[in-house]
């Protein structure tokens, strides 16, 4: 999430009522994730595993449960707790109405047709010639190209699936981000996009999605992608472009996918992959599996 405008290291803290390290005036841009950060960025982590990871990162700004060494030309804020504390932060800056307020502010193209039916959050902008089917659901924030079909009961800008386990409970991390629809994207009937916790997610122009297909925060769809049926894609996955998507594909959260692969129906998809076509419980090259299954079958 990048701030309307740029604020400062000791505004922030004061916010969440923190100790912060370094100059009263360091220059704070936004809030992101640890695999999105850019400079002037706020990151939390609260588990020695992944200081170094957040320390070293791209961000200027560490929202961190205890004082370390700052690394030089950095920030640091000091929280007892840092997640509860990003929310904080991301709430301040990010009104969260969640249909409980018509605030609206929408921007719609010429020739676009919204059925009545829909139902469509506050600080949406839909582009020219899109159609909207009935009882489609458009979170806030959302943002929708040129040429956009939109069919009956897909939800665009759900919550992020994103919990930790507090006192026996589980606790939110509150989505701020959106969904961006790129121009000529089609989505089939019932299919379900999340929102990005603090950035985008993102289906890019021309791809094609069919019904019952759950897209999860933050993940990055690329352009002329075809996604068949009841696939579920986690959070924070990228998709290059021209991927071939068949039903029921399982994908693990942080994933990369070359562009031009073909995943073949029921893979799962545990790690990166390379240009090429997949198949298996665990994705394999096609052709790999093809012989792994005639060795097995020799055996009998």
């Amino acid at each position: 999430m990048t701030f309307n405008q740029p604020q400062n290291l000791k505004t922030i803290a004061e916010i969440i009522n923190a100790k912060y390290i370094g100059a009263d005036d360091f220059q704070v841009f936004g809030t992101n994730e640890i695999h999105m950060v850019r400079p002037g960025d706020i990151v939390f982590v609260n588990h020695p595993k992944y200081y170094d990871k957040a320390l070293n990162s791209a961000a200027t700004i560490i929202l961190i449960d205890k004082e370390v060494d700052c690394p030089e030309g950095k920030a640091l804020l000091v929280s007892d707790d840092p997640f509860r504390d990003f929310n904080k932060i991301n709430t301040h800056f990010t009104r969260i109405s969640n249909f409980k307020e018509e605030l609206h502010d929408l921007e719609v193209g010429d020739g676009t047709t919204i059925h009545p039916s829909a139902v469509i959050g506050n600080d949406v902008k839909i582009g020219k010639n899109c159609h909207i089917f009935p009882n489609v659901v458009i979170g806030d924030r959302t943002v929708i190209g040129d040429n956009v079909i939109i069919q009956s009961n897909t939800v665009l800008g759900g919550d992020a699936f994103y919990y930790r386990k507090l006192n026996g409970n589980f606790d939110r991390l509150i989505s701020v981000g959106n969904v961006v629809i790129e121009n000529n994207v089609e989505i089939g009937n019932g299919c379900t996009i999340d929102r990005g916790v603090t950035a985008s997610t993102i289906i890019g122009e021309g791809s094609i999605l069919d019904n019952q297909i759950q897209i999860g925060h933050d993940t990055v769809i690329g352009k002329k992608c075809l996604i068949a049926s009841q696939t579920g894609i986690a959070g924070c996955c990228i998709i290059e472009d021209e991927v071939t998507i068949w039903g029921q594909v399982g994908m693990a959260s942080g994933i990369r996918i070359e562009k031009g692969t073909v995943l073949l129906a029921k893979v799962g998809v545990n790690r990166d992959l390379k240009k090429g076509t997949y198949f298996g419980p665990i994705a394999e090259e096609f052709r790999d599996y093809l012989r792994k299954e005639v060795r097995i079958k020799n055996l009998k």
